[in-house]
């Protein structure tokens, strides 16, 4: 490899890297190493949004673990058996299910 194909490649490398950086929306402030990003303005609303609702689904599944708790230690020891029975039945049909897909 010649002295002029190293430089072509040189050029070549750091202009790749710069159009990637530009792209996700990195910068270079400066001729130091300093770097910020300035990509798309993020919606903060539409975040707060999702985490709400995200809260509200943690909010549910909360109560549904509360009631299945309620459910197996409940007073009536031999429901709460039958329901486990009932529960390892449906995991072993499961089972069986994905044995026999191939």
């Amino acid at each position: 490899m010649d002295g002029k194909m190293m430089v072509v490649l040189i050029v070549l490398i750091l202009g790749v890297t710069r159009i990637i950086q530009a792209r996700y929306g990195v910068v270079r402030t400066g001729r130091g190493r300093e770097e910020m990003y300035v990509g798309p303005p993020r919606d903060d609303r539409r975040d707060d949004r999702e985490a709400e609702a995200l809260r509200g689904e943690v909010r549910l599944l909360k109560d549904r673990i509360q009631v299945l708790e309620r459910i197996v230690t409940d007073a009536d020891h031999t429901r709460g058996l039958a329901l486990e029975r009932e529960i390892e039945a449906l995991r072993q049909d499961r089972e069986t299910v994905r044995e026999i897909k191939p």
